[in-house]
């Protein structure tokens, strides 16, 4: 009786534990799309309870506790899309890797779901417009769930030259999720943020110089900006349409790789992705296929004063790469970075006077109302104002001639000056830091300085992909690869044979400020109590 009555309490224990075990909820912190559709190929999870938990995460991380405001506004239709994907896996399977996925989207970017697409800006807080960008569009079709709509620094950054990176006068400042007081870079702060602090799966940012690549190495991420042409920038606000790029921000190079298979190709109402159809590849096969051995990376800087560059290299060293120092390479000259900001000016005049005259119910039809409506809107210019607008609306139009002659000399000096490198020493990418570590959030000086990597490959449209190489003192810094013109799958192999040879991400730990962290409280301290005395 005794055996007979401990059998049924161990099976009614086991019971109950297996009831416990199917009630818990599903963790989605630091999952790769991997794992994610593993699980949900296996029925440990659902599309729909995955909806439900990155929104419990968002109300938990992005409304309240370290309050990130990486994201403006979620979607009320995900847990439809997601139900629907569930019945539609049930009956007939997945799709692909992205089936159920859900994703975050930058709110630079149209989306057919009832949410505006506002570029941070109270201007656009009306800007419904009921459709997808093609790129969001090709991302649906692979099965990814629109989750939310991701904060940004308004309007791309290119309102003022004092502007906020991270600020949106609708979502607020992102903040970095490894520690709170530094900036989250932009403009895709919250697309990297949220990423970075599992928010979402993964996320599309956007990049006309650095904003892709700048918030993806100081939040931690994989950011990867690809060859100019390669991803539709229709329906998408625009800054410039000879740099305006969208790219994938994801933890891993694998899932950037899978997020770009479904983004890439050809838009006919994109002129420059005309060629994307013919060029892209599959590339998650790409990275599978990839060996580092006998590959030639050239190294655009000295590691010795980088402890965390040298590691990178001496990583890449180990699993087969041959590292070759560039010893002549000369940065930018000043005058190429006025260059930039003219073609960008003018650009931005031409490009988002089209894009507003072309929407379908927004009151903002031309660059010329926006300001006006800014001038009257106190929230708007709180902390910074509107010069680099202002300098846009004067401009003359593209067939002006300083602005063709800009255009002509900025690019031809961008591309020459990476041709050149590529070339003379036979290499198959560059290497470099992508930036130094975060700064400090500072509302009367601005932003501070980052470095200058996205600067050539930015302006001659070339794939610039950042990984994670480390932390400076808790504070992520990234590995750029940068590559030639349409070698993105190249690009990303690298950055996938990089990441196996040495692991570098660490998930965030939310600090106030660092000097939270207790090795830093110890260096701060007085020694005992003899401190200060001789």
């Amino acid at each position: 009786m005794k055996s007979a009555a401990l059998a049924l309490f161990m099976a009614a224990l086991l019971t109950t534990a297996n009831a416990a075990s199917r009630a818990a909820p599903y963790d989605v912190a630091e999952k790769d799309i991997a794992t994610l559709q593993a699980d949900l190929s296996a029925g440990r999870v659902t599309s729909a309870a995955l909806v439900r938990a990155y929104l419990k995460r968002i109300a938990r991380l992005d409304r309240a506790g370290p309050k990130l405001h990486a994201v403006i506004a979620t979607n009320p239709n995900a847990l439809a899309d997601a139900k629907a994907l569930d019945a539609e896996r049930k009956a007939k399977g997945a799709r692909g890797p992205l089936h159920g996925i859900p994703i975050l989207v930058k709110d630079n970017v149209e989306t057919g779901d009832p949410m505006p697409t506002t570029a941070g800006s109270l201007a656009l807080a009306d800007n419904v417009t009921g459709r997808d960008a093609p790129a969001v569009a090709r991302l649906r079709a692979a099965g990814a769930i629109v989750l939310a709509k991701a904060n940004l620094s308004e309007w791309a950054n290119i309102r003022s030259a004092h502007s906020l990176s991270g600020w949106s006068g609708i979502g607020g400042l992102v903040k970095n999720p490894y520690v709170l007081d530094r900036s989250a870079c932009g403009s895709s702060s919250g697309s990297a943020a949220g990423v970075a602090a599992s928010l979402g799966a993964a996320a599309i940012g956007s990049e006309t110089d650095g904003s892709l690549v700048c918030p993806g190495s100081i939040n931690g991420v994989v950011a990867f900006k690809p060859t100019l042409g390669l991803v539709s920038r229709t329906h998408v606000v625009p800054i410039a349409h000879s740099q305006d790029t969208l790219g994938p921000m994801t933890r891993t190079v694998a899932d950037a790789a899978i997020l770009l298979a479904a983004m890439a190709g050809t838009d006919v109402d994109d002129k420059a992705t005309l060629p994307a159809d013919e060029v892209k590849a599959d590339y998650p096969a790409a990275l599978a296929a990839f060996s580092l051995k006998g590959r030639r990376l050239g190294v655009l800087m000295p590691a010795e004063d980088d402890p965390a560059f040298l590691a990178a290299l001496s990583a890449l060293k180990g699993a087969g790469a041959e590292i070759v120092p560039i010893t002549d390479f000369k940065p930018p000259a000043s005058e190429l970075g006025d260059k930039e900001l003219m073609v960008l000016e003018y650009e931005l005049k031409n490009d988002l006077d089209a894009y507003l005259g072309g929407l379908p119910s927004s009151k903002m039809r031309a660059l010329a109302d926006v300001i006006a409506f800014n001038a009257q809107s106190p929230r708007e210019t709180a902390l910074f104002g509107q010069d680099l607008f202002e300098a846009a609306e004067a401009t003359q139009g593209l067939s002006d001639p300083v602005y063709i002659a800009a255009r002509d000399d900025l690019k031809a000096a961008s591309q020459d000056a990476l041709d050149r490198l590529f070339a003379s020493y036979r290499v198959d990418a560059i290497l470099r830091p992508t930036g130094s570590p975060s700064f400090r959030i500072d509302v009367v000086k601005g932003d501070g300085d980052t470095g200058s990597s996205s600067f050539l490959p930015a302006t001659a449209g070339y794939p610039h992909l950042t990984v994670p190489m480390g932390l400076v003192h808790g504070l992520p810094v990234g590995l750029s690869v940068i590559g030639q013109p349409w070698a993105d799958a190249r690009v990303l192999a690298i950055g996938h044979a990089f990441e196996q040879a040495m692991p570098a991400r660490q998930p965030p730990k939310y600090l106030k400020t660092l000097e939270d962290d207790p090795s830093v409280q110890r260096a701060f301290a007085p020694l005992g109590a003899s401190a200060g005395t001789h």
